[in-house]
Parts: structure tokens; sequence; C-alpha cells
């Protein structure tokens, strides 16, 4: 049987460089950074080592009323405005709840939830411990938040595969709605774990930036002065549905998603198999899901998180898939603007995607001051034309415990 041609409707999102699509976007294409030296008063208290980070341009609590802030964890608050945009962008449709789904991910969930609550606890005792804190701190909060909030009875699933959670539920989309378990889904991912535990042990490990002199410029990828990533936050969501179906109640569209694909390299639990070999696989598959060849790519949005051995080993898998025709891709580095967003990070770099074949501008990777020459990309710079015809981009995902995802978009 052909598949069927899914679509995408709607996006939204709330990120380092802006509250929603048009500021976020906005800023990306005017080489703005997101990444900014924290404030708050527990860097010093627990005296951590990394001093910045990429945090929400707008607070959450400037956008949701407040029993939604109480009721929510900072991840879920990110969701909801997310996919509430989304929806909004998709026209709101008045259709049977049954038929709409949620697709949606996080990397770590609540952590900011579950620590409050075990500080509670020490302190003052287990009857001072919220009752909300369970259903505050599950992975599948934020997916339970959209089903909610839009009346989605279709199913909200959750993925957790670290920082390729969100392009996995992306790709979980795409698989449900050839199968007809809905007419449309929101799917996409988000993160809040800007918090004095995860940047210790990110900086424990070695992972992140340590340019805290310089933080607009410390997420460098593919820079030979690269030093590791920059923690960020927010969400991305995008509305899915099959073209038939957005033809029928007309709906405008952005691009196709083509395809999605999810492998994985059983290597190590943070480092990337350096061959790049599942890597390879992945992109290879939402090719063929797609029915395109490596021809066919003209730009890719790279996962490149700025770490010395990460873009090189992403390097080496997209060398290994696409030869001497990489010389002709447009690669955008996006995380060099707005930090990485763990598990809401595919979310939001498909919608820079689907952005750049709607308007056919490929965006910039700012913070390239000295190209890695064992990673001779052709690494866009500036906005980019992308030209005329039709176009297909890959957006690519890795994350520790070797999730690989990749998902293929096509323009209309």
């Amino acid at each position: 049987m052909r598949p069927k041609k899914i679509v995408v409707t709607g996006l939204g999102t709330t990120s380092p460089l802006g509250g929603n699509i048009a500021d976020t976007w906005r800023a990306l294409l005017a080489g703005e950074s997101g990444v900014r030296t924290l404030e708050q008063d527990w860097v010093a208290k627990y005296q951590l080592p990394i001093t910045f980070a990429a945090q929400a341009k707008v607070p959450a609590t400037d956008v949701l009323e407040r029993v939604e802030i109480k009721r929510l964890d900072p991840g879920s608050q990110f969701a909801l405005i997310a996919a509430r945009e989304a929806w909004a962008d998709a026209g709101a449709p008045d259709i049977d709840p049954e038929r709409i789904a949620v697709d949606y991910a996080t990397g770590i969930g609540g952590i900011w939830t579950l620590v409050d609550a075990w500080d509670v606890l020490r302190e003052r005792g287990p009857r001072r411990v919220l009752p909300m804190t369970v259903p505050m701190l599950m992975p599948n909060a934020p997916a339970a938040a959209i089903s909610m909030s839009l009346s989605a009875r279709g199913g909200a699933r959750t993925v957790v595969s670290a920082c390729a959670s969100s392009t996995e539920s992306i790709a979980n989309a795409y698989d449900h709605l050839q199968a007809g378990i809905a007419d449309m889904i929101i799917a996409g991912g988000t993160e809040a774990a800007i918090h004095p535990l995860p940047i210790a042990s990110f900086a424990a490990m070695q992972a992140l930036s340590k340019r805290n002199d310089d933080p607009t410029r410390a997420s460098r990828p593919y820079d030979v002065d690269r030093d590791g990533f920059v923690l960020g936050e927010g969400a991305g969501a995008i509305v899915l549905e099959t073209e038939e179906h957005a033809l029928a109640r007309g709906a405008r569209i952005y691009a196709e998603l083509a395809g999605g694909s999810v492998t994985s390299d059983s290597y190590h639990i943070t480092a990337p198999d350096p061959q790049g070999s599942a890597a390879a696989r992945a992109m290879l598959a939402a090719l063929e899901i797609a029915g395109a060849g490596i021809g066919d790519v003209s730009h890719i949005n790279a996962h490149a998180t700025s770490t010395p051995v990460g873009d090189i080993a992403e390097y080496r898998a997209m060398h290994r898939v696409f030869g001497d025709h990489l010389d002709s891709i447009a690669v955008s580095a996006t995380k060099a603007a707005t930090g990485h967003l763990l598990g809401g990070t595919g979310a939001l770099e498909a919608i820079f995607t689907i952005l750049a074949l709607h308007h056919r501008t490929a965006p910039p990777t700012i913070n390239l001051d000295n190209q890695d020459p064992e990673i001779p990309l052709d690494v866009v710079t500036s906005p980019r034309d992308l030209g005329t015809g039709p176009l297909l981009a890959l957006s690519n995902s890795f994350g520790f415990g070797g999730h690989n995802a990749v998902a293929a978009f096509r323009s209309m």
C-alpha cells in the first residue's frame, strides 16, 4: 500500500531565543544567542563550576495561569505553551477528540519537582510533601498536560531517549498517522533541566563548555576551540496530519514529514560510536522511508552539540551516508544559538528544519571562527537561500545511551 503523505500544519515553541515561533525564527536568522550568565542565588550557593546556560527567553510565569504554574513542573509548563501555539497555528480545528493524539517527549523529566520535594521531605517531613509531586515529576506529565488542555483522547504517548527523545516522538507520530490511529497528532518535546544537579553532573563528566567569561560564544559547533555543550531549556511542538485531512479542512501546510527512523549504537552509555555507523543507518533509513536518495538532500540541521568527540562522530556518520555529495549540502548547527535542550532539542530543530524549507532559507551557525579541518562540511554561517525546486532536509538527533533518531522533511 502506498504510504500516506504526512504534513506539518502547526508550529509552536518557547525557546532561549523567543517565546514563540516568530520571535525565535527572527532571532535565529539574526545570529542572536540565547545563552546568558545565570543570576540565580543557587549558582554561588553550590559553587557551580559552570555559571551560564540558555534559559527560556520568556518565563512560563509570564504566559500561563497561576494554577497551571502551581500544578505543572517547568518542563510541562514549556510543553503546554508550545503545544497551544502549535494547535492555534494549525487553526484549532473542531474535530473528534478521539481522533487527536499526542506523541511527546522529555529527556530527564520533572527534575525541579523531584529535587525540591526531596528537600522538603528532609527539612520539613513527609506531611509537607505536596500531593501533586508524583503527577508533576513523572516523564509523561508533559504529554498528559497537552492531552488534557487540547482534549486529545486518541492516545498520549511519551518517549524518553535522552537527546534523541523528541525526534523519536516525531518519527513515532509519522508511524501512528500511517497506521490511522488518529487524524491529527501533536508531536515534539520539552526540557527544563537548568538546575544545579544536572549542571554539576554534566560538568563533572567534562561535557559542558567552560567559557564562563564569554557565554554567548561558548557553544561553538565544528570550531577547533569547541569545548563542550551549553545547557538549554524550552519546548517545541508540531501538528501533523495526513495531506488528505489537511486539504479537506483548508489548512496551511508548512512542509511534508517524509519519514523518520530510529537506531541504536550499542556502544557506550555517553560516548557516540566514533565511526557513526548506527547514526548513518538512521539517516539512510529516514531517506528510504521518504523514497529519496542521498542526492535529494540539500540541507541538514545537525545534532552538533559542540563537544570534541560528538561533532566529529556525526561528521563521520554523514560522510558514510553522503560521500562526496556532502560537499553540496548546507549544514546548520543551531545549538550554537539555542544551547542544547536535551529532550526538547529535536523538536526545536525539527521546527528550524521545517521553517528552512518553508522559507527556503537555511539558518546560520554562529561562533564558528576556525572550522576544524577534520570536519570539512559546508557550514551555513549566514542565512542562505536554498534555491528553487524540490527540497529535502534531515534533522539529526543523537542521545546518551546510543539513541539515534532522524526526521526527513520535504518542501511543499
